[in-house]
């Protein structure tokens, strides 16, 4: 393997190692995160230009992590002020702090993810923040790569990042991760951005794409540090990591070999992922352990009915079921929309019509593709209408061809159908 090669796959693993350890030693404000990016960015720029001229060493991790302690250690070196600061949070004596080290060892990057992750899910910070700082700092994400994430600009995810790691600062936000109370208070908003993340890779709004699979397995690897930490691991994280499972068994399903999305009722079934679905089952397991039913407990629960190969009536009145807890749990309008196809399949088109057609969601896109569906067979001519009009609304090109395939289905369906005059 080239050197060409080999970096952007150690950028993958490695930089949200050293930059978590990082900013544990300087700090999550906005000066200390950019410190921490600043001597990063630069051990990954010097391995592209010493590697290219001297070759790859023996063991490039350790090279790095080399270099990332050096260079912290000549940036305090060179910023008195500042290493004079962290001497005094250290509680550190001036010869002591003439030899800081830089703990790059496996527990103390781990224990420093960790913290991170509690840090960057932070109330104060607007959720896509949240996102887009986890990406960058959690997950080794470029501004690139983030602003195709969330359908926008470099300009527009940098000036998100810096209003981020402002807040952080002016509002004294110090990496802690200590006591239970501080995991309790903290834990609903880390996962409730770990959520939307799988979710932005699950369900991806970028034209080019209906599945960014990177997203999904960032916040399930985010998860599992979770679940490794017995101060973390609780019954709550455990549905979570269950609903990303059994979503994440599907994924060779979903999408046909140019990248289009297929639906549920479509999908090869052959092509789903029984390991994943055992992983699934397990943490599902887990999840039941106390008294708490979450949303993400009743999510899990659907998750793993919609993974169940056998169809049979009891397979939709179990997810009908659940979405009728969850709705009273956490109501929203597309858990609503979504309950109504396990309605169909339950009670039938009909009944699952009238239950749709209270929602209006007339912005929604997914809205008229669903009547489109519950029309279909029942009034063909209202299906094409409503499909249609989701065509209209619809923001991607995936989902647009998707629509267009069921239209093109539809009108050919209609125009195959014998016409008899009046005469007749």
């Amino acid at each position: 393997m080239s050197e060409k090669e080999l970096i952007p796959q150690l950028f993958k693993t490695e930089y949200r190692k050293i930059i978590s350890v990082l900013c544990n030693l300087f700090g999550p404000a906005l000066s200390g995160i950019e410190i921490a990016e600043d001597i990063t960015n630069d051990t990954f720029l010097q391995a592209s230009e010493t590697w290219g001229l001297k070759g790859i060493p023996e063991n490039p991790t350790a090279w790095l992590y080399t270099v990332a302690k050096n260079k912290t250690k000549d940036y305090l070196k060179r910023h008195k002020t500042f290493s004079e600061k962290i001497v005094a949070d250290l509680k550190l004596n001036q010869k002591q702090s003439e030899s800081i080290e830089v703990d790059l060892s496996p527990k103390n990057i781990n224990d420093s993810q960790l913290q991170m992750i509690f840090t960057i899910c932070n109330p104060i910070i607007p959720a896509e923040a949240q996102i887009g700082l986890a990406l960058r700092i959690l997950c080794g994400f470029g501004i690139d790569e983030i602003a195709e994430a969330f359908l926008t600009n470099k300009d527009t995810i940098n000036k998100r990042l810096f209003r981020a790691k402002e807040k952080l600062r002016t509002e004294n936000i110090n990496i802690v991760f200590s006591t239970e109370i501080d995991v309790k208070s903290r834990l609903d908003s880390v996962l409730a951005t770990l959520y939307l993340l799988f979710n932005e890779g699950y369900h991806s709004t970028t034209q080019k794409t209906h599945l960014r699979k990177e997203l999904c397995l960032e916040a399930m690897r985010l998860n599992y540090f979770l679940i490794e930490n017995k101060t973390t691991n609780k019954p709550i994280v455990n549905a979570l990591m269950a609903l990303m499972c059994f979503h994440a068994s599907r994924f060779e399903a979903r999408i046909n070999e140019i990248g289009e999305p297929i639906l549920y009722d479509q999908q090869d079934k052959n092509l789903w992922n029984e390991e994943l679905i055992t992983k699934g089952n397990y943490y599902l397991i887990q999840s039941a352990q106390g008294n708490e039913l979450s949303k993400y407990h009743l999510e899990a629960n659907i998750a793993y009915w919609h993974s169940s190969k056998i169809e049979n009536p009891q397979k939709w009145n179990n997810i009908l079921q659940a979405y009728n807890q969850l709705l009273l749990i956490e109501y929203s309008p597309i858990t609503a929309l979504n309950r109504t196809y396990a309605l169909a399949q339950v009670k039938g088109k009909q009944t699952a019509i009238r239950e749709a057609e209270k929602l209006n969601l007339t912005d929604n896109h997914f809205y008229y593709s669903l009547l489109g569906y519950l029309y279909t067979d029942l009034d063909d001519g209202k299906a094409i209408s409503y499909f249609e009009m989701a065509q209209q609304k619809a923001k991607t090109d995936n989902d647009k061809s998707l629509l267009n395939n069921k239209l093109s289905e539809l009108k050919k369906k209609r125009d195959s159908l014998p016409s008899f005059s009046a005469s007749e």
